[in-house]
C-alpha cells in the first residue's frame, strides 16, 4: 500500500515541477514602492526574487519601480505608474525556441535586450497602444501616457 502512495506522490511533484519550469519567465530582481504582479486574474505581493512567468503583468505605483530580469539576461526597468505585461516569452536555445513580446500598457520602462535578441532578433517585439517596435540588439526607453 505504501508503494502505490508514494509513486502518486513522486509524479505529482515531478508533474509539477516540470509545469512550473515551463512558465518560468525571470525574475523581479528589485523593487521599490508599491510593486505587484497580475497573473490570471489574481494580484500577487511581490518581493525581491519574486518569479515571473509568461504571461504575468507587473505594475507599479505612484512612487514604485521594478527591476526586471528574465531567464535570457534581458533586463526591464519600470518607473513609477507603469504596467508592462510578458505577453510571449519562450527561451529554449537548444531547441530553438526562442521569443520575446513584451506590452506596455502605460509609464515609462526602459528595455536592455538579453540573449534572445542576439540569437533570433525578427522574434522579439515591443508592443504599446500606438506602434509596435522590434529591437535587434539594443537599449530602448519608451515613455507611454495613459490609464
Amino acid at each position: 500500500m505504501r508503494t502505490p502512495t508514494l509513486l502518486l506522490a513522486s509524479t505529482c511533484l515531478l508533474t509539477a515541477s516540470a509545469c512550473w519550469a515551463a512558465d518560468h519567465a525571470g525574475i523581479v530582481k528589485t523593487l521599490s514602492g508599491e510593486v505587484s504582479v497580475i497573473r490570471g486574474e489574481n494580484s500577487l505581493k511581490v518581493v525581491p526574487n519574486f518569479r515571473l512567468q509568461e504571461g504575468d503583468q507587473v505594475q507599479t505605483g505612484p512612487g514604485g519601480k521594478a527591476g526586471l530580469i528574465l531567464d535570457d539576461d534581458t533586463v526591464i526597468s519600470l518607473g513609477p505608474n507603469s504596467r508592462v505585461a510578458l505577453t510571449g516569452f519562450a527561451f529554449h536555445p537548444a531547441e530553438k525556441k526562442l521569443s520575446l513580446v513584451a506590452r506596455i500598457y502605460r509609464g515609462t520602462i526602459s528595455f536592455l535586450s538579453g540573449q534572445i535578441a542576439k540569437l533570433a532578433p525578427h522574434q522579439v517585439r515591443i508592443e504599446t497602444p500606438g506602434a509596435t517596435v522590434g529591437v535587434r540588439g539594443t537599449h530602448v526607453l519608451i515613455e507611454v501616457e495613459g490609464s
